[in-house]
């Protein structure tokens, strides 16, 4: 499960690095039009996934499956929101609104999912608890 923890960790890393290029761009451009993805990169990036990357340090979960289906949920689910919001919000390129739309919905779905997942997992037994 440590292996979990530091996937995470690097991928929260990412998000960190690119929420702060981000608003340095914000910051010189003197625009916000990147303000709802770049707070939801380090809120759900940043944030989500480096809390998770602790969760995993310290705790072992009993269900293998269950942590397994979090993880990458959470790393997809991020990814994807974020993408899709920015693909949504900023429309950098000239794709179908639909397909916009359901990229975007898609995402974030996958996301709420990997929080369900972690619920649960707080729920089981696990190992380090005192």
């Amino acid at each position: 499960m440590k292996s979990y923890s530091k996937i995470l960790l690097r991928f929260s890393a990412a998000f960190a690095f690119l929420g702060a290029v981000i608003g340095s761009h914000m910051a010189g451009a003197g625009g916000l039009e990147f303000k709802t993805v770049h707070a939801h990169i380090l809120v759900v990036g940043w944030l989500s996934l480096f809390s998770w990357a602790v969760f995993y340090r310290v705790f072992t979960p009993a269900s293998r499956i269950m942590a397994s289906l979090h993880v990458w949920s959470a790393i997809i689910g991020s990814i994807g929101l974020t993408s899709g919001m920015w693909l949504y919000y900023v429309r950098p390129f000239s794709l179908p609104d639909t397909f916009v739309t359901v990229f975007f919905i898609a995402g974030g779905t996958i996301l709420l999912l990997s929080f369900l997942f972690f619920l649960i997992l707080t729920f089981m037994r696990l190992d380090g608890e005192k």
